[in-house]
Formats: C-alpha cells, structure tokens, sequence
C-alpha cells in the first residue's frame, strides 16, 4: 500500500501564511539572532550566567580592552539581553531575564546533539 502524498494542496497555503507572523516580527528575530552572531558576546552573556559583573573585571576575564567590552554590552542592551545597574560609579551587568540562558542553552544542546 502506497503512502498518501504529504504535500500541501490548495487551502493548505491559505492557512500556512495566515499563520506566518509579521513581517516586522520575523525581521526583529532575525535582528535578535544577529546578536548570537560574535563570539565575545556570547562569551559575555556566558560570564553573565554566573551573576552581575563589573565592565573591569568582565575585560579582565575576555582578556580585551574595556572599552571593547563597553561597545558589546552597549549592543547587548540595545537588543535587551543585558540589563544593569548603577552603584555609585560602577555599572553592574547582568542577564536580562531567564529567556537569554534558555536561547543559549538551547543553541548549545542543539550544536553539541
């Protein structure tokens, strides 16, 4: 017995893009995942998994200028991956929420499967 062809017919494509999100939508992940795209800002957020930290010591542990660091946090923060806090003046960085180790984790589960 022969399998039923799996391909799409007629209405099925209707229903497909309706389900399809914005433009606009798809264009600000595809802009999230950007991000992903350099290595010293997963290391940052791969530091940041163990807490806030300083722009001083996260240049110490990169072993890169502050400034270079500064830079990626600033694109870190513009994309909300990144939140911080000020004390006097020190800028403490942290993970912005439980979403960021997820994207991460889920990335590395699937490269290392």
């Amino acid at each position: 017995m022969e399998k039923e062809n799996d391909a799409m017919h007629g209405d099925d494509f209707a229903a497909v893009r309706e389900r399809l999100p914005d433009e606009e939508v798809l264009y600000d992940l595809a802009e999230l995942y950007k991000i992903f795209g350099d290595t010293t800002r997963v290391k940052l957020l791969y530091i940041l998994f163990e807490g806030e930290m300083c722009v001083q010591h996260l240049a110490e542990l990169l072993q890169v200028s502050q400034s270079a660091v500064s830079h990626q946090l600033r694109i870190l923060k513009g994309a909300r991956l990144v939140k911080y806090r000020r004390d006097g003046k020190t800028v403490y960085y942290a993970l912005a929420d439980d979403h960021v180790r997820e994207i991460i984790e889920c990335g590395m589960e699937h490269i290392t499967e």
